[in-house]
């Protein structure tokens, strides 16, 4: 399978990259914790087949010090011991967030109600922007068939503007 197109070679798909990638750059200066915004970055990426952004974050990730039994397990999150209640709580939200066509009330009360218990009105404005913003870059790697696997960490820290 070969991309269908390089948006950093088009001016336009280029500026807009570079965009998405600043309000990223927002999010990871925020006071979520850097291993949470990784595992959901890893979570919605896995839900939406973006092989390109699980090689990414997974990469990404372990550079910052994630353990590879947390990263190979964030799958199946519920079904393990390895995250906290305030982790679950983000994980639950990325998922909600991600599938919001399989639900009909979205995101739920219950899951809600579990982030507000972890996280304060910063983290959750980076909670909801993280959501938002890995499912863009998700949707736009996989319609123009970017593929994991070459990805180096740090590949984009120059794209700040």
């Amino acid at each position: 399978m070969e991309p269908r197109f390089d948006m950093f070679a088009n001016a336009l798909g280029a500026k807009i990259s570079k965009r998405l990638y600043n309000v990223s750059l927002a999010i990871e200066q925020s006071p979520l914790p850097k291993a949470t915004q990784n595992l959901m970055m890893v979570r919605a990426s896995q839900i939406n087949g973006c092989g390109f952004c699980v090689d990414f974050h997974t990469k990404e990730a372990t550079a910052a010090g994630e353990s590879a039994v947390r990263q190979n397990l964030v799958a199946a999150w519920r079904e393990t011991t390895v995250f906290t209640d305030a982790e679950r709580a983000a994980l639950a939200l990325t998922e909600e967030g991600t599938r919001l066509a399989d639900a009909h009330q979205g995101v739920s009360d219950e899951t809600w109600a579990q982030v507000r218990e972890h996280y304060d009105d910063d983290q959750i404005a980076a909670l909801v922007s993280l959501v938002a913003v890995i499912n863009a870059a998700n949707r736009m790697n996989v319609i123009v068939r970017n593929q994991g696997g070459s990805y180096e960490p740090g590949m984009f820290s120059g794209m700040s503007s």
